[in-house]
């Protein structure tokens, strides 16, 4: 454990900035645009972009993606319609949803929301896993609260 200490503490910690646009990004479920952040957080977009990119592993946009899409799986997880959760959540359309969900899950939004590991993973889901079971060929999970 000494050893996995001394490793953790090598690394710089995250600029402040970079904090910032993360927490930015999630709490706008993803709709932040990095021209913005770049204002916000005092930098360039070209700044913004290097150092989210060498502290994260991602460029701001991918990170706003995955963050829209995290939510937009709930959302289909949860029964709402994908031409709804594309509307409301910053797709351009319903079309636009499909693709990002085959990207990120390799499905159509039609079989993500039938996961069966949307439902048991608490770490990733701990606000809806508790209260939701498994899914079973091809069943809508569905909320048992």
């Amino acid at each position: 454990m000494d050893i996995l200490g001394r490793r953790l503490g090598a690394h710089p910690p995250v600029d402040p900035q970079v904090a910032y646009a993360w927490r930015r990004t999630l709490s706008s479920r993803g709709r932040v645009r990095v021209d913005g952040l770049a204002d916000e957080v005092g930098w360039s977009r070209k700044r913004l972009w290097s150092r989210f990119r060498s502290q994260l592993g991602i460029t701001p946009k991918r990170a706003a993606r995955l963050v829209r899409f995290d939510h937009a799986a709930h959302l289909l997880a949860a029964g709402h319609a994908a031409a709804r959760i594309a509307a409301e959540n910053g797709y351009v359309d319903q079309s636009h949803l499909h693709r990002e969900v085959a990207t990120f899950a390799g499905l159509t939004p039609t079989a993500l929301a039938v996961a069966p590991w949307l439902a048991v993973d608490d770490v990733a889901w701990p606000a809806s896993s508790p209260t939701q079971r498994p899914a079973k060929d091809g069943e809508r999970i569905r909320d048992l609260r």
